[in-house]
């Protein structure tokens, strides 16, 4: 696939992070240890690992223009990242999270505004030139119009060569019925804990063995169960399981969720299989938790070779 990219469709947003050493309680003032901006969202994260690891990526989106507009725009290209599918909305607000970080516990508490952005169209998708992407993943939001998308995808593929087809990725994150229509529509499926929880399941190999059923055939379940490691399950039914891999101490766990994911991506669309795969993305997504932000999960050169 050379030089193809990877695409990942979702939101961008600000985050703003009040890093404090314990939770405040509610009716009172107190200081943070540090606050600081960051480029947020699922798939904007994950394409900041994506890059971090050294493939290369785009994003698509929607963006409301102004001063927050500018400081993401330049973020985005501080890592390299193509942003040539963003679509702007000049009339709408910028979505903002307001996050409270707690050293002690690692713990992020999230408070999430999106008033009226749009995400990507079914129309805005098709006018994207498919064969620059080797992967396409979706994070989990207009369900209905998503599907829709990743169908334009499969009308794109049919005609090509199993090597040269795009694969399709999607992540179930919220517990909401209308995301859960994804299921069938991904190569690859993430689904998470909190989703998994919602089903009646207590461990990811309880989810990816209960949850299998609802992905087509030949793909590939995938469950992260924070400290408890990660679970995967394809077509030969058989469970692949990493253990996790905790830092020394635990200093940020917000994004670890979309470091996991595009550690995953990174290595199956580099020939990596499935245990390959789950460990390495324990692996990073463990280091992440260690740090803040992003800058610093790649610990050598190492790393990038697959």
């Amino acid at each position: 696939m050379g030089d193809k990219k990877i695409l990942s469709i979702g939101l961008v947003c600000l985050d703003i992070i009040n890093v404090v050493d314990r939770y405040p309680e509610e009716d009172t003032d107190s200081r943070c240890s540090s606050q600081r901006w960051q480029r947020g969202g699922n798939a904007s994260n994950s394409c900041t690992v994506l890059s971090l690891l050294g493939a290369p990526c785009a994003f698509m989106g929607s963006l409301a223009p102004g001063p927050v507009a500018d400081f993401v725009l330049n973020d985005f290209q501080k890592y390299n990242i193509d942003i040539s599918l963003l679509s702007e909305h000049a009339q709408c607000s910028f979505p903002a999270s307001v996050v409270i970080s707690n050293v002690t516990t690692g713990s992020r508490t999230i408070l999430h505004m999106n008033r009226n952005l749009p995400d990507v169209s079914v129309a805005d998708f098709s006018k994207v030139d498919l064969s620059q992407y080797k992967w396409i993943h979706w994070e989990g939001r207009n369900a209905e119009e998503q599907v829709q998308m990743i169908q334009q995808v499969v009308l794109h593929n049919n005609p090509l060569s199993q090597q040269h087809r795009i694969t399709i990725s999607v992540e179930i994150e919220k517990t909401r019925e209308p995301l859960y229509q994804l299921f069938p529509h991904g190569d690859v499926v993430f689904v998470s804990k909190d989703v998994a929880v919602h089903f009646g399941f207590h461990s990811a190999e309880a989810a990816v063995r209960g949850l299998y059923s609802r992905v087509k055939k030949g793909a590939i379940l995938i469950c992260a169960w924070a400290e408890k490691g990660a679970d995967a399950m394809g077509p030969d039914g058989s469970v692949v399981h990493s253990d996790a891999f905790p830092p020394e101490a635990l200093v940020d766990t917000l994004g670890a969720g979309d470091t996991f994911n595009a550690a995953v991506i990174y290595t199956l669309s580099n020939g990596g299989s499935v245990q390959e795969a789950l460990t390495y993305a324990c692996e990073v997504a463990g280091r992440k938790c260690g740090i803040h932000g992003y800058d610093g999960i790649v610990m050598s050169q190492s790393d990038k070779q697959m």
